[in-house]
C-alpha cells in the first residue's frame, strides 16, 4: 500500500514521462539499441555453428568407424582372387593328361609342362596364399616340386596338392563371404542407429533452440519490465517538483514585492534541480531500480525543516546531526512518508529528528485512522493502495522509500501511534559498500 500525493494532471505526466524509445539502462535510441541486442560475439556464433554441424559430423565418423574394415576391397571380390587356384589344378591336369596321350610330340609335351611349371612357380598370382594354407596340408611348394621331379607318380600327385591347394581356397572364399554377410548386417545396424542417434541429437539441438529462444524471450521480457517499472516510478516522482515548479510559476506572477519574487524564484530553482535529479534517462536503473547513491555528509535537521508548512510541524534537535547520505533520494524518501500521511488525514502531520542508538531516525506521525496490521504487511508491496485514502494513487510511494531507505543500510516501517494514527519510522544506517 504506498501512499502518493495529489496527481499533477494527465497532461503533466504525459509531458514528463520519457519517450518510448529511449533505453532506461543507458540511453540509446531504439535502433541503436535494437543493434546491440542482437550482436553476438565470434565465439558464441561458432560454437552455435559446431553444434549445427554437430548431426552431420556424427553421422560422418559412425560411418567412417563402422566401414573401417571394409575399406579393403578384396573382402567384396572373392571370384577373381581363387582363378589362380582353379588354374593351376587345370594346367597341372593337362600336363598330366598329356603325359598319358602317345600321339602328342615330345615339343608338344614341353610346352604343356613349361605352362604348368609356370603356373606352380608363379607364386605372385595367388593372392592371400598364406591364409589359403592355413587351411589344409596342400603347399604351392609342393606341387612345384612334384612337378620339376617329372615323374608320373609325382605328376599325379602334383595334380592332387593342386587340387587340395583349390579346395583350401575355396573354404577361405567361403568364410570370407560370411564375414562379409556379417560385415553387411553390422553396416545395416550402424546406419539404422546411426540414423536414430541423428534423429535424437537433432531434437535435442531443437529443444536446445527453443530452450534458448524462450531464455532470450524471458530477458528482454524481464528487461522491458524493469524498464516499465522505472518509467512509471520516475512518472510517480516527477509530479511533486512538477507540481511545485508549476505553482510557483504562477504564484510568481502575482508576486508583489521583492522578497516573494525572491522566495518563489528560490522553489522554482529547487524544483528545476529536482527535476533534473530525478528525470535523468541515462541514470533511471541507477535511480530507481539498482538505486547508486551519491553520497555526503549532510545535516539531517536542515533537510527536514524544508518540510515544515501549514499541515506539517518539523521538529529537529537544536545541534546538527550529520549523517552520510545522498540528499536527494533521502528527501525523496521523506517526501513520500510525508505526502501519504498528508493523504490519508485531514489533521496535521509531524515530522521529528532523533539519535536511537547512534543512528538518526525520522519519524513521520499522521493521526488518522491508522492501519490493520495486514494492511501494514502488505504496506510496502507496489500497487497496494490504503482503503481510505483522501486522494487516489498509484501505490508506488511507500515501496521506493524503503528501496531507498534499505539502499541507506537502514529501513522503514509501519507502526501504529500513541492514541491514534499511523506512525512511519525510518531508520538509517551505514550504506553497504559496492563491489
Amino acid at each position: 500500500m504506498g501512499r502518493v500525493p495529489p496527481s499533477g494532471g494527465a497532461g503533466a505526466e504525459a509531458a514528463l514521462t520519457p519517450a518510448p524509445q529511449a533505453d532506461v539502462a543507458g540511453g540509446p535510441s531504439a535502433l541503436r539499441w535494437r543493434l546491440l541486442r542482437f550482436r553476438v560475439s565470434r565465439a558464441a556464433v561458432l560454437r552455435e555453428a559446431l553444434l549445427a554441424a554437430l548431426p552431420l559430423m556424427l553421422t560422418a565418423a559412425l560411418l567412417v568407424l563402422v566401414n573401417l574394415p571394409a575399406f579393403r576391397p578384396e573382402r567384396f571380390v572373392v571370384r577373381p582372387w581363387t582363378y589362380a587356384y582353379q588354374g593351376l589344378v587345370q594346367d597341372v591336369q593337362a600336363y598330366q593328361v598329356a603325359r598319358l596321350q602317345p600321339g602328342l610330340s615330345a615339343a608338344e609335351r614341353e610346352d604343356v609342362r613349361e605352362r604348368a611349371l609356370s603356373s606352380s612357380g608363379n607364386q605372385k598370382q595367388f593372392r592371400r596364399l598364406s591364409s589359403v594354407q592355413s587351411y589344409g596340408e596342400a603347399r604351392l611348394d609342393h606341387v612345384d616340386a612334384l612337378l620339376l621331379r617329372d615323374t608320373d607318380a609325382s605328376v599325379a600327385a602334383a595334380a592332387t596338392e593342386a587340387i587340395g591347394l583349390n579346395v583350401q581356397a575355396a573354404l577361405h572364399a567361403a568364410a570370407l563371404s560370411r564375414q562379409n554377410i556379417e560385415l553387411v548386417s553390422l553396416l545395416r545396424q550402424a546406419l539404422i542407429w546411426t540414423a536414430v542417434l541423428t534423429g535424437l541429437l537433432s531434437v535435442l539441438l531443437i529443444v536446445r533452440a527453443l530452450w534458448l529462444w524462450q531464455q532470450e524471450r524471458d530477458r528482454l521480457s524481464a528487461r522491458e519490465a524493469r524498464q516499465r517499472e522505472a518509467l512509471r516510478l520516475a512518472s510517480h516522482e516527477l509530479r511533486r517538483p512538477l507540481q511545485q515548479l508549476l505553482l510557483a510559476t504562477d504564484l510568481l506572477r502575482q508576486a508583489g514585492t521583492v522578497a516573494e519574487r525572491q522566495h518563489l524564484l528560490a522553489l522554482v530553482e529547487d524544483s528545476v534541480t529536482q527535476l533534473a535529479s530525478r528525470a535523468d534517462l541515462t541514470r533511471l536503473n541507477e535511480l530507481y531500480l539498482d538505486v547508486n547513491l551519491r553520497l555526503a555528509p549532510r545535516d539531517l535537521g536542515s533537510l527536514l525543516r524544508a518540510f515544515a508548512g501549514l499541515r506539517v510541524g518539523v521538529e529537529v534537535p537544536p545541534a546538527p546531526l550529520v549523517w552520510l547520505v545522498d540528499a536527494n533520494r533521502l528527501r525523496q524518501t521523506v517526501e513520500n512518508l510525508v505526502e501519504n500521511a498528508l493523504k490519508y488525514t485531514a489533521g496535521p502531520v509531524e515530522v521529528s529528528l532523533l539519535e536511537v542508538g547512534g543512528r538518526p531516525q525520522i519519524l513521520v506521525r499522521d493521526h488518522g485512522e491508522g492501519l490493520s496490521p495486514e494492511m501494514r504487511a502488505r504496506a510496502f508491496l507496489a500497487y497496494e493502495r490504503g482503503p481510505q485514502g483522501l486522494i487516489e494513487g498509484e501505490g508506488l510511494g511507500l515501496s521506493l522509500a524503503r528501496r531507498y531507505a534499505r539502499a541507506h543500510g537502514g529501513d522503514v516501517i509501519l507502526e501504529d501511534a500513541p492514541g491514534g494514527g499511523t506512525l512511519a519510522r525510518l531508520t538509517l544506517g551505514v550504506p553497504p559498500t559496492p563491489f
